[in-house]
């Protein structure tokens, strides 16, 4: 009986995911603390294979400053110490004492083994992009100048926790509404802004600029400065189910901008030059973010694992190919250019948009460099994550 159950919801997440309108769709846990984050998963991963490696094979090893990956790494084993296999590495890292670059390589290399991520076509190289936390002028009260809404999460969005009832669909949620008798897709972006009436009473702010809201909950996080200079931060509380849609790959299908300027920046200037054309572009990523109030003293964003980002030492990953809050070694470039970036990078977040073996979504921080730098990356790179001793690789890598 319990397989032909199975079968029965599988058939039904296959369903949902085929279509790409008129769905609930799967998703990852919201990016907020959870205890129910497991940063090793109980299957194999399924989107790469883990090759193991020795340390001289990672480009810039020993060149790199280790200190503010080690405290990254501190941050991850808030949640890691509480799995066996990590419990004694962060109980290492947490002993050392005012430790250099030498102590802390002999850290990572006496209790780590480091594994190379190998794509399912057996490729080496993969996409990095960039995010970042970005500033935007806005009010607690709607004006003329403050007329786009930041909503907070409304009670009426379902989430249905499939992993509950079946582990082999761990991590996989569906979202949606009551319609009378049944559960029904939850409303679309196009939905929300053409009638403001369905989120009524849910807002939390207001902002004065269309392209940089939309582009907050591209980044699932951000700041809010009022006219009075206080300001607040703001992050990712929940969303609203349906798939992710690149607004800039629409704009280069369209012939509208070349690929060389699908960028944040260009997409932007695109929005400036075409105000009439904007929101019916905006709609066509049907996934909406909703937020929530943060406490002031954050050291940085928080992450799916829990704990604050460290801007140029986080990363976002696929967890069914990375477990959350590992060590990951990457080696990339600047963006837009051929100069080395090889660092220790932590995996503590996770992306709608970050799908697959060697994929990573660096956090480049807060404000207008890290946007910058944000907005321009689109690099090729290699990954090595480092795992534990006495774990062993996945033997099989499924799709």
């Amino acid at each position: 009986m319990k397989n032909q159950l199975s079968f029965i919801v599988v058939a039904l997440f296959l369903l949902l995911t085929a279509c790409s309108t008129g769905t609930i769709s799967p998703t990852l846990p919201p990016s907020q603390p959870t205890e129910t984050i497991t940063p090793l998963p109980e299957k194999p991963l399924t989107k790469s294979t883990h090759k193991r490696a020795q340390w001289s094979a990672l480009t810039g090893w020993a060149d790199d400053d280790l200190l503010p990956a080690w405290q990254a790494f501190l941050k991850s084993c808030t949640v890691l110490s509480k799995q066996p296999i990590w419990k004694e590495n962060c109980k290492a890292a947490a002993s050392l004492q005012k430790p250099n670059n030498t102590t802390l390589r002999n850290f990572f290399e006496s209790y780590f083994t480091p594994y190379q991520i190998i794509n399912t076509d057996n490729s080496q190289e993969g996409l990095v992009t960039g995010y970042y936390e970005p500033l935007l002028k806005g009010s607690r009260k709607p004006s003329s100048r403050y007329r786009y809404p930041i909503y907070a999460t409304p009670n009426e969005l379902l989430t249905i926790d499939l992993g509950a009832a079946y582990p082999e669909l761990k991590d996989l949620r569906l979202r949606g509404r009551v319609d009378g008798r049944k559960i029904v897709p939850y409303y679309s972006r196009a939905e929300i802004m053409t009638n403001p009436k369905i989120l009524n009473g849910y807002e939390l702010l207001w902002v004065e600029d269309e392209v940089e809201l939309f582009f907050l909950h591209i980044q699932g996080s951000g700041r809010i400065v009022f006219d009075n200079g206080d300001m607040i931060k703001i992050g990712f509380s929940d969303q609203n189910g349906h798939p992710y849609n690149s607004i800039g790959k629409l704009l280069v299908q369209r012939g509208e901008l070349p690929l060389e300027k699908a960028s944040m920046q260009g997409i932007k200037q695109w929005g400036q030059q075409n105000p009439s054309k904007l929101p019916a572009l905006l709609q066509q990523n049907a996934r909406y973010v909703f937020f929530r109030e943060l406490p002031a003293d954050l050291s940085g964003p928080i992450g799916a694992l829990g704990v604050p980002l460290t801007a140029g030492r986080s990363i976002a990953i696929d967890p069914l190919s990375i477990p959350q809050g590992a060590p990951v070694f990457l080696a990339t470039t600047w963006p837009n250019t051929n100069k080395p970036l090889n660092r220790l990078m932590v995996a503590q977040d996770v992306g709608s948009a970050i799908k697959g073996g060697i994929r990573a979504d660096f956090f480049w921080g807060f404000g207008h460099e890290a946007g910058n730098q944000a907005g321009r990356m689109k690099q090729s790179g290699k990954m090595w994550v480092l795992m534990p001793r006495g774990y062993t690789a996945p033997a099989l890598t499924r799709q």
